[in-house]
């Protein structure tokens, strides 16, 4: 939690500051690491407003929503009542959140092996435990197990996602997976399978087995734990296209 008093709030103009000081040369001269989060909002503002200077309205920005988490999470609507944040400077810092939202669900170790299903499930549960719309995930796995890639492959509703063999092995085939795990979240918070749950991993095995990408595992992630089909006793092999 971001905590300040007035007296903090920075009142300068960057223009005011020796050229070396100013956020954009300090980035570019140190690198983004070395710069506060006020300043990094600042430099992605651009600029403020007349007798409110850049910094000053990075600093009440992060101020009105007490953290970064707070902030990521606004919605353009939010960020726009804050006073000298006009809707194209708000809809540039949601673009820039949801970069990094973005890449912070799809880095992963090049030798990250899943050797058992808590391995894909450590994967994916930040992203999907508190998720509030159903989200189906693939893993890609190469020929020893290891995770090439993790694509969104659809965003459902609140209950539902439709899903087509087509979005689920394009990524396979352009990654050239050797197999990959299934993976979708019961925003219900309830982990158990469902009808259709085993009624789309009929067809996904099926289509996998008939295009030689072999479907490991489905899981499926609730609030605090998760259903492994496999675990379950699902068969991925013995299945007819």
């Amino acid at each position: 939690m971001i905590q300040s008093s007035s007296a903090e709030i920075p009142s300068y103009s960057i223009w005011s500051l020796p050229e070396q000081e100013r956020p954009r040369e300090r980035l570019h001269q140190f690198g983004a690491e070395t710069l506060s989060t006020t300043e990094l909002i600042a430099i992605l503002l651009g600029s403020g407003t007349r007798g409110q200077p850049v910094l000053q309205l990075a600093h009440q920005i992060l101020v009105r929503f007490g953290s970064i988490q707070s902030l990521s999470e606004a919605t353009i609507a939010e960020l726009c009542q804050i006073k000298g944040l006009g809707t194209a400077k708000a809809i540039q810092l949601k673009a820039a959140f949801n970069l990094g939202i973005r890449l912070s669900k799809q880095v992963l170790s090049p030798k990250y092996r899943v050797e058992h299903p808590v391995h894909a499930y450590n994967l994916v549960k930040e992203a999907l435990s508190m998720e509030k719309r159903e989200i189906f995930i693939v893993l890609l796995l190469d020929t020893k197990g290891c995770v090439i890639a993790q694509e969104i492959v659809s965003i459902g509703t609140l209950s539902e996602t439709l899903i087509h063999p087509r979005e689920v092995f394009y990524p396979a085939i352009r990654h050239k997976a050797a197999s990959l795990i299934l993976v979708h979240n019961h925003p219900s918070g309830d982990p158990t399978p469902s009808k259709e749950d085993y009624e789309i991993t009929k067809m996904l095995v099926s289509a996998g087995n008939l295009m030689n990408i072999p479907v490991q595992d489905h899981l499926i992630v609730g609030e605090s734990s998760y259903t492994s089909l496999r675990q379950q006793g699902f068969d991925f092999v013995n299945i007819l296209g």
